[in-house]
C-alpha cells in the first residue's frame, strides 16, 4: 500500500524533493504550515512527515524546535539535501530572453551575484515552488523562476542555468517523523536526539554537559530556547553520536539526570551522512 508523506510547502518545494529522496514512489502530501504537517501524522492522514530542522546558512528552523517536543512524534531518520538554485524558464525560453526572476526573497538573496551579472529585475514571491508554478502558468518567456531542479520537473519548465547560488555549501537537514517509536539497533552510525531542562541552580548546564565529555560522547548539536514564555525556563535540544544502550551514553545520561528536571528522547536513528 502506498504511504503518505507530509511535507510543508507546495509541490516542487525543497521539502518535497527531500521527501521524494527518502520515500521514492510514495504519495507526498503538501501542507501549508509546519503545524499542519505534524498534525497530518498525528491524525493518521499521513504515515510520516519530512521537516527541515536546520540549514547551513541560516541555522535552526525555530518552529520545529518548539513543535516537535510537544508533538508526541518520534524521529526515525534524517537526511541532508544540498540546496541548488536553478533558473527555470518556460519551454523554448533562453537565458537571453530573461529580464526578471521571481522567487522567495531568501532565495533571491542567495543568488545576488548571478542576478547582478545578468542585470535581472527581481520579483519577491511567497516561495520557490510557487514561483515555478506561476511562471509555468503565465507562459512569459521574459520571466523565470529561481527554484530547485525538482520544481522545474514538477511544472514542466526548462533549466536555463544551474547552481547559481553564491554559497556552494547551502545544505538543509531534514528529520523524518513517525507516530511510532522505532529505535535503531546498537552498532553502526547512530544518532540520538533528546530535549532537557536544567535545574535552576548555579553551573547546572556546565555540570550536566560534563558527563558527555568524561564518557567520550560527541555532542553534535545543542540549541536552547524558551518555553512557556518564561525567561527562566530554558529547554535544550541536543543531538549526540551514540545509542542510549551504549555504556558511555548510559553514564552520560545518568549524570545529566542529576542536574535536570525534564528529559525526553525524541529519536534514536541511523545518522545520515552530511553533504
Amino acid at each position: 500500500m502506498t504511504k503518505k508523506i507530509a511535507f510543508q510547502g507546495e509541490p516542487g518545494a525543497f521539502s518535497h524533493a527531500a521527501a521524494n529522496n527518502l520515500f521514492p514512489g510514495e504519495d507526498a502530501v503538501g501542507c501549508v504550515t509546519f503545524e499542519e504537517t505534524i498534525n497530518a501524522v498525528q491524525s493518521g492522514k499521513a504515515d510520516f512527515a519530512v521537516v527541515p530542522v536546520e540549514n547551513s546558512l541560516y541555522g535552526r528552523i525555530t518552529d520545529i524546535h518548539h513543535l516537535l517536543p510537544e508533538s508526541g512524534l518520534h524521529i526515525i531518520g534524517d537526511h541532508y539535501l544540498r540546496v541548488e538554485m536553478t533558473v527555470l524558464g518556460v519551454p523554448g525560453a533562453t537565458l537571453d530572453d530573461i529580464k526578471a526572476v521571481q522567487s522567495l526573497s531568501v532565495a533571491l538573496g542567495q543568488c545576488r551575484k548571478f542576478i547582478t551579472e545578468h542585470g535581472l529585475r527581481t520579483i519577491n514571491a511567497v516561495d520557490t515552488a510557487g514561483s515555478a508554478r506561476e511562471i509555468a502558468q503565465k507562459g512569459d518567456k521574459s520571466v523565470a523562476a529561481i527554484a530547485s531542479r525538482f520544481a522545474g520537473e514538477t511544472y514542466g519548465l526548462d533549466v536555463l542555468a544551474s547552481n547559481i547560488e553564491d554559497a556552494d555549501h547551502n545544505t538543509t537537514r531534514f528529520l523524518v517523523l513517525s507516530r511510532d517509536e522505532k529505535h535503531a539497533p546498537q552498532g553502526g552510525n547512530v544518532k540520538t536526539t533528546f530535549v532537557f531542562r536544567v535545574r535552576n541552580v548555579p553551573a547546572a548546564l556546565y555540570k550536566a554537559m560534563g558527563g558527555f565529555a568524561t564518557n567520550g560522547i560527541n555532542m553534535t548539536k545543542l540549541e536552547s530556547y524558551m518555553v512557556g514564555g518564561a525567561f527562566t525556563a530554558t529547554q535544550f535540544y541536543a543531538d549526540i553520536e551514540g545509542h542510549p544502550d551504549d555504556q558511555g551514553v548510559i553514564h552520560a545520561f545518568e549524570e545529566l539526570g542529576f542536574f535536570t528536571d525534564y528529559f525526553r528522547i525524541l529519536g534514536v536513528y541511523p545518522a545520515a551522512s552530511g553533504e
